[in-house]
């Protein structure tokens, strides 16, 4: 049965697998040697759901976790939490104690027996699709479903026996692979006409998030964009699908993004969303305009919507709607744009140049002056992430990753190196100490593999985030999320040697290490930061 596991999914053109392995999941791994599919060893499950999460938003396919029973299966659940928020299709194999020591004292035993836990019903919560498989000649038909569970977008989970695991299947296949594009013509009738009615009486809003990277529709939003001749806004997760390069471009929304936005939605005679729900992190008021949304869910938000699962399709067919019926020229929102002096004044914020280490600013202008054409950007949680969001610049042809979905620390180490085995670019990974104390040992697997990742440590010796939340709406904050000073860089020289390290201070140490790419493998660099200094966040602003 395991054969037949890993040949399936390398016929959808997977040709790496992640996790950790362990007794109830070996047999996964061994199938694998013998199918050319790369089972790579992660250091942690948490990580392992990761790297599949970021190998298919590398791909626009499927990415696979495996996992053995007990202890390494519950580690992927806030990893395969993240893929079920943002939809990101992940197939989940995880291994069970033999059936016949189910609700008999097996060890690690999760078949819900006998008062243990039931893996079913834990992974159900977070998947799309979970199915135990208790007899062998049921998987052609669990496998295929689970796959076009995933396909549609979010985790699918198959909770396989030991003892099955080694079963032979004497079933014939079940065809299984990428499901029917959905479409939703009523709908996008629906949208178009709320579109048409608002701009005849002035501009469309556009706000653009990261299913529009992952569908491959960027020049395709281009298109409706400029048949609509809209502003556009992005949300922090999808900074990568439009940027200040092309028409109409007004910045970032939401609580990182730039509130000079909250003006372009008041003058705003409708709104459409497009790939995004608008989560509270993206949020901008909308009220009393017409709104739209074209994606794989609808808005949050009261609108008319139209279901897409892919919006490389949807997007052309709602233009050819939008272009059906000409108007006259609209009148524009007021242009402020997000790189315009004026506006650049608004974004600056109140700081100190007393406190140790580089501002936020700073560092982001260098990382955006020197990032390679192409390049990949995964940033993490906290006042990291929404620096990277509000002050880096993309290079032509860049991909850019936040995890919004449940916002784990720690996704961007595993995310990075998923990305990077599907796809050779140059990647980025930017987290604080934060993270790295959590998940940042998967450089190991980087090491291990000679991944041409980059990490870029922003060490403040604290849960920053949390720093300035106690500071600002706490009446006892009794520093207990500053830590007491870390030498990462050194440390981590000394137990990976070979590793390129660097601790950095000034801005002209930054510019010197990032101009000097190296020629294959990862780097680390570790950059003194004040955890005082106020992030780009809008809350913390008010």
């Amino acid at each position: 049965m395991s054969d037949y596991l890993v040949r399936g999914c390398a016929e959808l053109g997977v040709r790496h697998i992640f996790g950790v392995d362990g007794a109830n999941i070996e047999d996964i791994y061994d199938a694998a040697a013998t199918a050319g599919v790369h089972g790579v060893v992660a250091k942690h499950e948490f990580a392992a759901a990761t790297m599949a999460d970021g190998y298919a938003r590398a791909t626009g396919s499927m990415g696979v976790v495996v996992a053995t029973s007990g202890g390494g299966a519950m580690n992927l659940v806030a990893g395969l939490a993240e893929s079920f928020t943002s939809r990101v299709p992940v197939l989940a194999l995880i291994g069970q104690p033999p059936k016949d020591l189910e609700g008999a004292g097996a060890f690690q035993d999760t078949s819900g027996l006998a008062g243990t836990i039931d893996a079913a019903q834990l992974f159900g919560a977070v998947s799309r699709y979970c199915a135990r498989v208790d007899d062998p000649q049921d998987l052609p038909t669990q496998f295929a479903a689970a796959v076009a569970e995933a396909l549609c977008g979010g985790p699918a989970v198959l909770l396989l026996p030991k003892n099955i695991q080694r079963s032979p299947i004497t079933a014939d296949p079940v065809p299984c692979g990428p499901p029917s594009v959905v479409s939703d013509p009523a709908g996008l009738s629906a949208v178009a006409t709320v579109l048409n009615t608002a701009r005849a009486a002035g501009q469309i809003l556009v706000i653009a998030g990261e299913q529009v990277a992952r569908d491959k529709a960027r020049d395709l939003l281009r298109d409706l964009a400029v048949a609509l001749d809209a502003a556009v806004a992005v949300t922090p997760d999808g900074r990568d699908v439009y940027g200040p390069r092309d028409p109409g471009y007004r910045g970032i929304a939401g609580m990182m993004g730039h509130p000079e936005l909250f003006d372009a939605a008041h003058w705003a005679a409708g709104c459409l969303l497009v790939g995004t729900r608008l989560p509270a992190t993206a949020h901008i008021p909308l009220d009393g305009i017409p709104l739209a949304g074209l994606g794989a869910q609808p808005p949050y938000l009261p609108a008319v919507s139209a279901t897409s699962s892919n919006l490389a399709v949807s997007l052309p067919a709602l233009t050819a709607l939008i272009l059906e019926n000409p108007i006259d020229a609209p009148a524009s929102l007021p242009v402020v744009s997000p790189r315009s002096p004026v506006a650049d004044a608004r974004r600056r914020l109140p700081t100190s140049d007393q406190g140790p280490g580089l501002r936020y600013r700073t560092i982001m202008d260098i990382i955006s002056a020197l990032l390679p054409p192409h390049s990949v950007v995964f940033a993490d949680a906290g006042n990291t992430g929404a620096a990277a969001v509000r002050h880096l610049d993309l290079p032509i042809g860049g991909r850019f990753s936040l995890t919004l979905g449940m916002g784990g620390m720690g996704y961007s180490f595993g995310a990075a190196i998923g990305a990077a085995f599907a796809d050779s670019r140059p990647t980025y990974v930017i987290a604080g100490d934060g993270s790295f104390f959590m998940h940042g040992m998967e450089i190991h697997t980087a090491i291990e593999h000679a991944l041409p990742i980059t990490f870029i440590i922003l060490n403040n010796n604290a849960h920053a985030m949390c720093v300035i939340r106690d500071r600002l709406y706490n009446l006892n904050h009794d520093d207990r999320n500053r830590f007491r000073p870390a030498r990462l860089a050194e440390g981590m020289a000394a137990m990976f040697r070979g590793l390129p390290c660097y601790t950095i201070s000034e801005p002209d140490e930054l510019r010197a290490v990032l101009s000097d790419h190296p020629a294959s493998g990862p780097r680390f660099l570790e950059i003194d930061c004040d955890p005082d200094e106020l992030p780009p966040f809008t809350p913390f602003l008010a």
